[in-house]
């Protein structure tokens, strides 16, 4: 149970939603109990459809929304889908992707504020990350090559497989294990799995394939990395760095290391698909500028503690830190500049960020990142209108990346939060519509806007843009309920009412109303 706990997956079982979490520890991902077997070939067929692990996962994926330990940082979560989409188009292009799970399955990356190394495939195409993985890592390749690695584990269906060796009842087994989980959930000194139906099921800490699905996904995911733009040596130094981990640490502490258990056979395989002399010039790749800050940003943002950024908010001052490599200052100052906006020290913030974005001048990604933190600083502070001035000179500068970087996610968030701030609402309602136009899962968009049409007195409209942010997270009952404010406030709006508005809620109500029917069906 100590186990159980660690995982971000997993709140204490004192949260309700412990239910549906122990559906996927328990049953998703049990451990094969039988002998180890060949792999099925790729193309043999699961009892479970695309479809159904679809509902499956958003059914897990819905809780997790919930979950205090989910964040949605737009400069993390931006970084990180820059490197899932090229695997994503490698993995279509070479054939591992097919047209039905591309269109299927929702391809969604979550972020753990959680500070242990760990990352884990999900039905229907959901993977989480933690920070804690984000923070470790030191060059995006190494970052690539697990995501590479639990990309493969779905497009090879590997969790409708592990189901189907499991068992031929799962939707009375699923049923068994929510009662299960939910009489767990009152009694908090519980540390076993409860006998339901006279089966012991366990409660498994991380996602466990079986070994050869493990080696399928190292083989796939490898020979995504160069296709995607990224450096297959990245698969070796993680392997590296995590089997040394291993070695000096068995407290738990490392969870990818348990549910990816690295065999000698696996990290033999890796070595030997470099070419002669790259296998050792594989731990010395260096970290770019943008790396090392976001993965300093999550480090910050996993809540070390107060004491740890006082630590490292101190480190720039230390004696040595001129000597330490580009990469490594970068990180330290992103950190001591976060960190002390974290802890509302506005001036040694700014300072930090300063400092920081003198030594990133001439790199255009890194520079970016530091126009960002110093725009979230200055709003942070409560001026709202440098925050503005700040990623507004950043979009009119052309060294600073491209000329499009002012849409880009991170800077529309903030850019929105720095106008309703400012009282300049109506700036940035234009650019959140047609995002969320292209975007329509993207929750965070939706309450903005949600935000900025309240403060324009568009109210409506404001409930509409409400209720498919709780849609956009599963929370269908939510949404009804916010759509059907917006009715009532239609009709008590009289001939002034935006009538084109009114006929979209009406619309999406009964949308909405048949996916919670569906929902509640599958309770």
């Amino acid at each position: 149970m100590q186990k159980f706990q660690q995982k971000w997956l997993v709140a204490p079982v004192q949260k309700a939603l412990i239910a549906i979490i122990f559906i996927a520890n328990s049953i998703l991902y049990a451990p094969v109990a039988s002998a180890q077997t060949a792999l099925p070939t790729l193309g043999d067929p699961s009892d479970l459809t695309t479809s159904a692990e679809r509902r499956l996962g958003d059914r897990i994926i819905r809780e997790l929304y919930r979950d205090p330990d989910y964040i949605d940082d737009p400069v993390i979560a931006d970084y990180v889908q820059g490197i899932w989409r090229p695997l994503m188009a490698a993995a279509k292009a070479r054939g591992e992707l097919s047209p039905e799970l591309d269109e299927r399955f929702a391809w969604e990356i979550l972020l753990g504020r959680d500070r242990t190394v760990n990352a884990f495939a999900l039905p229907g195409g959901y993977l989480g990350v933690h920070l804690g993985l984000i923070g470790v890592v030191t060059t995006r390749d190494e970052l690539a090559s697990v995501l590479a690695h639990e990309l493969s584990h779905v497009t090879q269906r590997h969790i409708s497989r592990l189901i189907t060796q499991q068992s031929k009842q799962t939707p009375l087994l699923l049923g068994a294990m929510i009662l299960g989980a939910l009489a767990a959930s009152k009694n908090p000194g519980a540390t076993q799995a409860l006998v339901v139906g006279g089966q012991a099921l366990a409660m498994q800490n991380q996602l466990n394939f079986s070994r050869d699905m493990e080696r399928e996904a190292d083989r796939i995911g490898y020979g995504l990395m160069a296709p995607a733009g990224f450096a297959p040596q990245g698969f070796v130094s993680m392997f590296d760095k995590l089997q040394q981990a291993n070695r000096l640490n068995d407290n738990g502490s490392w969870p990818y290391l348990r549910s990816h258990p690295l065999t000698t056979e696996r990290m033999a395989d890796m070595h030997s698909r470099l070419p002669p002399g790259e296998a050792a010039a594989a731990a010395t790749v260096p970290s770019t500028l943008e790396h090392a800050m976001v993965a300093a940003r999550a480090r910050v943002l996993a809540n070390p503690g107060v004491d740890t950024l006082r630590q490292w908010i101190a480190e720039p001052q230390g004696s040595g830190f001129a000597a330490l490599p580009a990469s490594r200052r970068v990180g330290v100052l992103y950190a001591a500049a976060l960190g002390s906006n974290q802890l509302r020290d506005a001036a040694g913030a700014r300072a930090a960020a300063k400092k920081l974005e003198d030594l990133v001048r001439n790199d255009a990604a890194a520079h970016r990142l530091a126009k960002l933190l110093a725009a979230e600083i200055e709003l942070a502070a409560g001026d709202a209108a440098a925050a503005v001035n700040a990623l507004a000179a950043d979009a009119n500068n052309t060294s600073s990346g491209s000329s499009s970087s002012s849409n880009r996610r991170p800077e529309l968030v903030l850019r929105t939060q720095a106008l309703l701030r400012a009282g300049r609402a109506g700036e940035g309602t234009s650019a959140l519509q047609t995002w969320v136009a292209t975007h329509p899962r993207d929750a965070t968009a939706w309450q903005l806007l949600a935000s900025t049409w309240q403060a324009q007195g568009l109210a409506l409209r404001a409930v509409r843009a409400e209720a498919e942010a709780h849609a956009a997270r599963y929370d269908y009952a939510a949404a009804v309920d916010r759509f059907k404010a917006g009715q009532d406030l239609a009709r008590r709006g009289g001939p002034q009412v935006d009538h084109i508005e009114a006929s979209i809620i009406d619309t999406r109500l009964r949308a909405v109303e048949s996916l919670l029917r569906e929902q509640a069906a599958e309770r």
